[in-house]
């Protein structure tokens, strides 16, 4: 049984990914994925506010910065190096003892740390980067053009930055979702992840303030997601990793019928554990066996919508036919 595939240039034995998360900053954990047969690991994510963070508590500074002057930028800059090379020792040792590919992750908010920390990822040896751009459209003096503008010129100046293939990993909130993604994809990056999984508030009424949700996606989120796979995939001018609702091998199936290069798995790891990345290998590999397919790209995109295909009217027969009971 072959489950290899190809995703952003790189071969993996098996189209399931271990998405950057909690799990993926230990290099234990990162060995056993291995083991059980993760096709690629993303490590998880720097944050630039973390980095700020540690400035900012490294150095104590509590009268205004511009009092410090050269001094405090010299300071800030030492304790975000140690900051940052904390996290690149991870990919080093990662390097030295995993043979699978592994890509990382960075979040950041500032055109500048964009491209520093890009190259410091190349530099530490990464296969791959993925951009994780959740540039939220909650100000309201952002419009859809600014948003828009942003991830444009992030991704032009890191291509020219770094030469290791770059994924943008993008979450729902666009004004025009599927054009956008399709623009994303003629950019020159090598693939888009649908979706990343934005911070839920809660309340809590006894103490009357805000909490933080539940962070781990359910299985109901997949249907979107393999909407939006399906009606994508045949679109892109790159390859499409699907993640988001993923809770066993049946899900990762259905992802790779409507259209998914590969698949990232992050929530089902956390309830199961890590060696849970086994079990879902073995599904799929059942899978196929039961079906008769002897490689991936024998169904890979068997039920994505063809590239004429309008999606507005497929989705409205389905609509109807389920409503309906139209046939």
């Amino acid at each position: 049984m072959n489950t290899k595939v190809k995703y952003l240039g790189l071969e993996l034995n098996s189209p399931i990914l271990a998405g950057s998360c909690g799990l993926t900053a230990n290099v234990d954990n990162l060995c056993k994925l291995e083991e059980c047969g993760a096709g690629a690991v993303v490590l998880k994510s720097i944050f630039e506010e973390q980095i700020i963070y540690d400035i900012k508590r490294n150095t104590h500074v509590f009268a205004p910065v511009g009092n410090y002057g050269d001094s405090y930028e010299y300071i800030a800059q030492h304790v975000a190096a140690d900051s940052v090379s904390k996290h690149f020792e991870l990919i080093h040792e990662a390097k030295k003892r995993l043979s699978i590919p592994v890509i990382g992750s960075i979040n950041c908010y500032s055109h500048e740390n964009w491209l520093t920390y890009a190259r410091q990822f190349q530099d530490a040896g990464c296969d791959a980067l993925e951009l994780n751009m959740a540039i939220m459209p909650f100000e309201t003096s952002l419009s859809a053009d600014d948003v828009e503008r942003t991830f444009s010129n992030i991704i032009q100046s890191l291509r020219k930055s770094i030469d290791i293939p770059i994924s943008i990993k993008v979450g729902t909130y666009f004004t025009d979702l599927a054009k956008f993604m399709q623009q994303l994809s003629w950019t020159g990056i090598k693939g888009i992840t649908m979706f990343n999984k934005s911070l839920q508030i809660d309340i809590n009424i006894d103490e009357e303030k805000l909490t933080n949700a539940d962070s781990l996606t359910f299985p109901g989120e997949l249907y979107n997601t393999l909407r939006w796979t399906a009606i994508m995939s045949n679109k892109l001018r790159c390859d499409l990793c699907a993640t988001t609702g993923v809770s066993n091998a049946h899900d990762i199936v259905k992802l790779l019928l409507a259209g998914a290069t590969a698949v990232q798995v992050a929530s089902c790891l956390y309830r199961n554990g890590v060696e849970y990345m086994k079990e879902l290998n073995l599904g799929l590999q059942s899978w196929m066996e039961q079906k008769g397919y002897d490689t991936v790209s024998q169904f890979c995109g068997k039920l994505a919508m063809k590239q004429t295909d309008k999606a507005s009217m497929l989705m409205r027969t389905q609509f109807m036919n389920y409503f309906a009971e139209i046939r």
